[in-house]
């Protein structure tokens, strides 16, 4: 057993994100599907970890970083919401909402009709549907833990998180490949000879250089930081009532309120170009350790008929972000980059989302609409419609004899 401590984990984590870089760079595969740095280079070390450990060799990472480094992304994605540009795109999110939500019901009804094909519990089904997929390791925890309680499902648990695992995998995998597929068939903006070149904001295209002074660094690190001690309290106050919300959901509202509050008042502007390089050092190190440490064993110990499901919703994910999420969000440059971060959060999560769309947006050009709405979405409403939509089915009569 390797064990490594705080520092040694922050050390792998860069290195990985290093090694990410430079084979993207590298091989044209990576490249050409748009495969975030941080998932290629987090998969190679995950698959050297699951030979290593062939030899009885097991590496174990502190992983106490990473949720602050979540938390401070959404933060960041709150220091990034202009509330005015948010009206501006009430209905482009309130149509992706839809589309989103249509995904939730599909993923749902797949599971639990190949479930009951393949001679499983139904409940299975329903953890490998959108508790496990849109909703991550946490929503699948917690309703792994009610399907064991309240419903007898043995190994509820070991599953979700098996399923989570897979989802988180797949997402940043297919989303670079899905846009690729798309942007053939639209005319991309920088490619227009006749249109004005336009600036990239946030977290577009993170490459791009953005002037820092200490002064700005340490204010944006004020706001990040009151942002994540406010929302830890608001998560405190909701926590066992009836507007309970996941820590990062309250966190990212604290930075909305932040930065529209000191706007409105006249205190202070956000440096956005600050916010978003702080928010991309916190998003790629998340995901480096996310996917470093993962468990790929766990896949491996899945049962032939649950992989089979977890790899249909894979390409039903795939499919959808092409057929609906892309033509109803306009079939478009955008709707394609909106495509790609539909099959993060689909599978995975909002910053396997974001990591997609920066992928895609850093070869061939912003896209703010994007950026507007996958946040938004992934963020504030996925996990409220997720519980709607599971308790709906739940409540059919199908279950309630289970």
């Amino acid at each position: 057993m390797i064990e490594l401590d705080f520092y040694g984990t922050l050390v792998a984590a860069s290195l990985v994100l290093l090694l990410g870089r430079g084979l993207v760079t590298r091989v044209g595969f990576l490249r050409s599907y748009n495969i975030p740095e941080p998932v290629a280079g987090g998969l190679v070390v995950a698959v050297l970890l699951l030979i290593l450990r062939t030899f009885d060799i097991e590496v174990r990472f502190d992983t106490s970083l990473q949720t602050p480094l979540m938390l401070a992304f959404f933060a960041t994605i709150g220091l990034s919401a202009d509330l005015a540009s948010l009206k501006k795109g009430g209905r482009i999110v309130g149509i992706f909402l839809l589309a989103v939500i249509g995904l939730l019901v599909v993923q749902n009804a797949m599971g639990i009709g190949l479930a009951t094909l393949l001679g499983l519990d139904p409940l299975m089904g329903l953890l490998t549907g959108s508790i496990t997929l849109a909703g991550g390791h946490g929503t699948g925890a917690a309703w792994g833990a009610v399907f064991s309680e309240k419903y007898g499902l043995a190994s509820a648990s070991e599953l979700a998180l098996a399923s989570a695992t897979f989802g988180l995998v797949l997402g940043g995998l297919i989303g670079g490949p899905v846009a690729r597929l798309l942007i053939k068939r639209v005319q991309v903006p920088g490619c227009n000879p006749q249109q004005a070149p336009r600036l990239p904001r946030g977290f577009e295209q993170p490459n791009k250089e953005r002037s820092i002074t200490p002064f700005s660094f340490v204010e944006t690190l004020a706001l990040i930081a009151v942002s994540l001690l406010a929302g830890n309290l608001l998560n405190g106050v909701l926590h066992g009532t009836a507007f309970e919300l996941p820590t990062f959901v309250c966190v990212l509202f604290v930075g909305v309120v932040l930065r529209n509050g000191l706007s409105a008042l006249g205190l202070y502007q956000v440096f956005e170009r600050e916010v978003s390089v702080l928010g991309n050092v916190s998003l790629s190190l998340f995901l480096a350790i996310a996917l470093m440490s993962l468990k790929l064993w766990d896949l491996a110990a899945l049962a032939l008929p649950i992989f089979i499901i977890l790899a249909v919703q894979a390409l039903v994910m795939a499919l959808f972000a092409i057929f609906v999420t892309f033509r109803v969000m306009g079939s478009n440059y955008d709707a394609a980059v909106l495509a790609a971060g539909h099959c993060g959060f689909g599978l995975g999560a909002t910053p396997t989302a974001i990591a997609n769309m920066q992928a895609v947006t850093q070869r061939y050009g912003p896209s703010q609409i994007a950026f507007l709405v996958v946040p938004m979405v992934g963020a504030f409403f996925i996990d409220i419609v997720n519980v709607i939509v599971i308790k709906l089915y739940l409540a059919l009569p199908f279950f309630a004899a289970v």
